[in-house]
């Protein structure tokens, strides 16, 4: 049975979806969709207007969260036409989001896109440009897993030794 999740301000009952960011409410922020019906990924946009450097990054800010069952992630993959088009990658080859990311404390669970450009082009990304691509998928885990912690904060938060 679906968790019941506070989703844009109505109660419902979801075994994922997207919402916006309580910092985004009032910015005209667009919810994720799939382009066909056959569209594996969910088009993600820019919550704001940004510019990247040649040969630079940005951390790009959506405005909004995914909700998923326990044993399920959200991929952040970039957008081929991005890529292809303007020598776009992503700073972190695949975006992780954890199903114990949404509504943590730090940001409640604003997903954040960090854009590497790697062609010595100025990019401009407007808000409402599609720049990512988010798939729900299912992961296993190993048999002698007995991982207990709970997440207590936002990006890089479960990495207590990081470099």
């Amino acid at each position: 049975m679906a968790d019941e999740q506070k989703v844009t301000g109505k109660v419902r009952k979801s075994k994922r979806c997207f919402s916006i960011v309580s910092a985004y409410s009032d910015k005209g922020v667009v919810l994720p969709k799939r382009a066909t019906q056959h569209s594996a990924g969910y088009d993600i946009s820019a919550a704001e207007d940004i510019t990247i450097s040649g040969k630079s990054f940005a951390v790009i800010p959506t405005g909004i969260k995914a909700y998923m069952q326990n044993d399920e992630y959200l991929g952040i993959h970039i957008r081929s036409g991005l890529s292809i088009k303007k020598g776009i990658s992503l700073l972190n080859d695949e975006g992780i989001i954890d199903s114990d990311y949404y509504d943590n404390p730090d940001n409640e669970g604003h997903i954040l896109i960090a854009l590497l450009n790697n062609s010595d082009d100025v990019l401009v990304i407007k808000k409402g440009d599609r720049i990512a691509q988010g798939i729900f998928k299912k992961f296993l885990l190993a048999d002698s897993d007995s991982t207990e912690k709970n997440r207590v904060g936002g990006v890089g938060s479960t990495d207590g030794n990081s470099i």
